[in-house]
């Protein structure tokens, strides 16, 4: 049984995509630990519910980031993460976080990336009159949001849409795709290998994975 170790700062919807689907469809694995940087989280409380340890690190106790993301994977490691998995957790990570799971985390991020890294990314589309907007599943490197692509989901931006309404969309995508990404991972299907992805050993392209 593999382990899942999810990060996680807020309502945590995308983790309980994840644990519903390994009540059903990832056999292979379970959610072990949901670690957070915010006490009041709603995830931890998703966490306790579906029989996974819960755990509040708050970064005040800490006087760099370094020193927080050190103790961090301290605990971590305690329940040796065959996938380490970000489901909106909203702190920069250092670089010593990423590069000691490289190859085993994966993130979420609301955008067609390479399109609109970072933050406000439902704001920037609608801005620019972008007709499509979506969701990407992507390797984690020192590059925010820089990370190779492995799976992305599309949604149509509406004249009516406003953030909220284009936000529901995406998330609805989110809780399809990510899923189905942790369940490739702990099925030894993906890796990442000199900067790229790759599914059942073929490279999968800028946008990851696209089935003809």
């Amino acid at each position: 049984m593999k382990s899942i170790v999810v990060l996680v700062s807020g309502n945590g919807s995308n983790l309980q995509a994840i644990i519903d689907a390994c009540e059903t469809s990832i056999d292979t694995g379970r959610v072990t630990a949901v670690f957070s940087n915010k006490a009041t989280a709603y995830a931890l409380e998703r966490a306790k519910k579906a029989g996974a340890a819960g755990h509040f690190l708050d970064p005040k106790a800490f006087d760099t980031r370094d020193a927080f993301d050190h103790e961090l994977m301290k605990q971590i490691d305690e329940y040796r993460p065959d996938v380490i998995v970000l489901a909106g957790y909203m702190r920069i990570l250092s670089g010593e976080f990423v590069r000691h799971y490289m190859g085993r985390m994966i993130n979420i991020h609301p955008s067609l990336l390479p399109k609109y890294p970072g933050l406000n990314t439902y704001q920037r589309a609608i801005h620019a009159g972008d007709e499509e907007h979506g969701t990407s599943v992507h390797f984690v490197t020192e590059q925010l949001d820089g990370g190779p692509v492995i799976l992305q989901a599309k949604v149509p931006i509406f004249d009516e849409d406003n953030v909220e309404t284009l936000t529901a969309r995406v998330q609805t995508q989110e809780h399809k795709i990510y899923p189905l990404v942790v369940k490739w991972m702990v099925e030894d299907r993906l890796e990442m290998k000199n900067g790229k992805a790759f599914l059942d050993g073929e490279q999968l392209g800028i946008h990851g994975y696209a089935q003809e």
